[in-house]
């Protein structure tokens, strides 16, 4: 590759490979750096052979090799692996510079690495990249934040690598999002509704498989069929592909080969607590981030399991009617995972000042992304039509369709937990559903207990006020 690079990369991970192969496939020159310098050579010699791909065996020599303004992107392991590569890439980088992290870090750090870099008049996009290995090599979801006189900078390239959606195929999931941490955290909000999304197709698995005796193939053919209606997604898909596969060594079907211990990287966790700093209820994300956890203590399971036996239940019989049933309550938690990570967007926005645009968001994740499925086109309709809504359950579409579905969601929560199935994303979903239309709610009794033991006070339903009351004569 002759002349300076449009852009360098550190970090040859597979998400990092399949980006710069993505960035040449759409004509830009990328210059590149790891830290295990034989994976740059390999890297050349490999797919980057024969592209607008150069490597570099240094910080020093990638930042000479780059176009001014300089713009370096690291894909890094998030935390202190960020840091350490932003400390050795300042001695060589000019005013103006931006460096841009597309890991998937906390976006507080994001924050605080921003105004740092500002001060030394460097400027930071702060970006969530979702769909995976494919989606980095075809076109991912990107949601970029931080210095916003840098978007100009990197606008052309990003939205070209982007995945693309619309009538035309022509709109690119990829927007700004706003200052600071705007792009980690919404990418942050995306895992924690993915992991939300995730565990409700595992317990829709889990009752089709012990409640209606359903094989894999069958089930694969269910999912496939589902996906052509109102829960096309593509995690719906990837079910339908994941449960038709059978296992090479064995002859079975993997699904049944594969231990039930799930991982997770953090970021689960991170729109837990986030919501709990904020105030923001989000139990069914929260619920799948806790069912993660329990699966993980494969061993304590087993040993409760020959100690207290299965769960004592009456043997439900359910019939092929339940499958409309489970589709129904499938679309309806779905609906109320996704609007548990809008509120919490939106109460994020007030708290950190960001002007943050629903309706557009809902695009970013209509192509390219993990959760990116039909009916985001209806969420960005609720926000096109009421921008201030406080909540989705309460939009035009959602509210009607959710009534419809109610029995439904009920029907198979009841039915999971008289037949001993934990279901705890669709429990969470209809609990949510039901407080939030519960007028009178029993928090009075908490706050007169909290009143009783702590003088925490209380306010009255007839007058204004805060009291407190002495509960015990003495």
């Amino acid at each position: 590759m002759k002349g300076k690079a449009d852009i360098g990369l550190i970090g040859l991970a597979v998400m990092g490979q399949n980006l710069v192969l993505n960035m040449a496939d759409h004509g830009f020159s990328v210059a590149v750096y790891n830290r295990t310098i034989e994976k740059v050579d390999e890297f050349l010699v490999g797919e980057a052979k024969g592209k607008s791909i150069s490597g570099t065996h240094s910080i020093q020599e990638l930042v000479a090799s780059l176009q001014t303004p300089r713009r370096v992107m690291l894909m890094v392991k998030a935390g202190s692996a960020v840091d350490a590569v932003i400390e050795e890439l300042l001695p060589f980088l000019e005013i103006g510079a931006i460096i841009i992290d597309g890991g998937n870090s906390f976006f507080k750090d994001t924050i605080r690495r921003q105004k740092y870099l500002e001060a030394k008049g460097l400027r930071f996009i702060g970006t969530g990249v979702s769909g995976g290995e494919e989606g980095a090599r075809l076109g991912p979801s990107i949601m970029p934040g931080g210095s916003a006189s840098a978007w100009p900078e990197i606008k052309s390239l990003f939205q070209a690598i982007s995945a693309k959606v619309g009538p035309n195929n022509d709109i690119p999931c990829c927007d700004w999002v706003g200052s600071d941490g705007a792009g980690h955290f919404v990418k942050m909000v995306h895992n924690g509704i993915e992991y939300g999304d995730m565990q409700l197709i595992s317990e829709t698995y889990f009752l089709l498989k012990t409640l209606l005796k359903k094989s894999p193939p069958e089930m694969s053919s269910l999912f496939a069929e589902w996906n052509t209606g109102v829960l096309d997604s593509y995690l719906i898909g990837i079910t339908a592909d994941i449960l038709q596969k059978r296992d090479e060594d064995t002859g079975t079907w993997l699904i049944d080969m594969i231990l039930d211990k799930a991982g997770q990287k953090g970021t689960g966790v991170w729109t837990s607590q986030i919501a709990l700093e904020l105030g923001v209820p989000t139990p069914t994300l929260m619920e799948a981030t806790v069912a993660r956890a329990v699966s993980a203590q494969k061993k304590d399971r087993l040993a409760f399991a020959k100690q207290l036996g299965a769960p004592q239940t009456a043997g439900e019989r359910v019939s092929e009617e339940f499958l409309k049933s489970l589709h129904d309550a499938l679309y309806a938690a779905k609906m109320l995972c996704y609007a548990q990570g809008f509120q919490l967007m939106r109460a994020a926005a007030t708290e950190y000042g960001w002007d943050l645009q629903y309706g557009s968001i809902a695009y970013l994740w209509r192509g390219g992304c993990i959760i990116r499925a039909r009916f985001l086109e209806r969420i960005k309709e609720a926000f096109d039509q009421q921008p201030d809504i406080t909540n989705l359950i309460q939009a035009p579409y959602f509210s009607p369709t959710l009534l419809a579905a109610e029995q439904h969601l009920r029907d198979v929560v009841c039915v999971a937990t008289r037949s001993g199935i934990p279901v705890p994303a669709f429990s969470s979903a209809l609990a949510y559903f039901d407080a939030l239309r519960t007028e009178v709610l029993p928090a009075n009794m908490v706050q007169a207990q909290r009143d009783y033991f702590g003088a925490h006070t209380y306010e009255r339903i007839d007058k204004e006020g805060v009291f407190h009351t002495e509960w015990i004569e003495t």
